[in-house]
């Protein structure tokens, strides 16, 4: 990122960033990004770039960033925890603001200064925190049914790290995050730069 100094009498630094920049940044040519940026209404000045701190705005509110969006997760194993546990959430505009379970050795117990709320206790959870979005990381012999629970209960986003395919109706949005899907991703890249090196040898 350069600074560049503001107009004449201005003595504010002025941050900029140029579309080659971003381009490397996010791994596409830069042609493509100012392109996708112009569908924001974001354009930068020629031989200047793009103010970082307008196009930060501009995006945030395109990802829907600006409005800090209250988050349920629902599981406290291992991963459960780990994730109550990530400070990555705040900085993007998600706040954990629920922790669930339906295990009676966690519910009541604190984490993250969090109370474990039971899954019975859901539909006022969501009421009274405001749920927005829910955080699935509970065993897959369970997902489907707290699945249902969680859109019966008007949440309709979802983030699903169970390890299994859930069904939902069409206005409810799910991502899923498979570990063992990524592990195996990069496993077939190991193999073929293996092999890659075999052949050249």
């Amino acid at each position: 990122m350069r600074v560049l100094t503001g107009p004449i009498g201005d003595a504010r630094p002025l941050g900029t960033v140029s579309s080659e920049e971003l381009a490397v940044a996010a791994g596409v040519n830069s042609a493509t990004l100012r392109k996708d940026l112009s569908f924001l209404g974001s354009y930068g000045i020629r031989g200047v770039g793009y103010d970082v701190a307008t196009l930060v705005e501009r995006l945030s509110c395109t990802l829907g960033l600006t409005e800090h969006r209250a988050v349920a997760l629902i599981g406290l194993g291992n991963l459960g925890q780990a994730l109550a546990g990530y400070g990555g959430f705040a900085s993007r505009g998600f706040r954990i603001a629920a922790l669930i379970d339906a295990d009676p050795r966690r519910v009541g117990t604190t984490v993250r200064g969090l109370r474990v709320r039971h899954i019975d206790e859901f539909e006022a959870v969501v009421d009274e925190c405001r749920i927005t979005i829910a955080v699935l990381a509970v065993p897959a012999i369970a997902a489907q049914r707290v699945c249902d629970r969680v859109v019966a209960c008007g949440v309709t986003s979802i983030l699903n790290f169970a390890p299994a395919v859930v069904s939902v109706p069409p206005h409810v949005d799910v991502r899923k995050v498979d570990l063992a899907a990524e592990l195996q991703i990069l496993s077939f890249h190991e193999s073929r730069k293996a092999a890659l090196a075999g052949a050249r040898r």
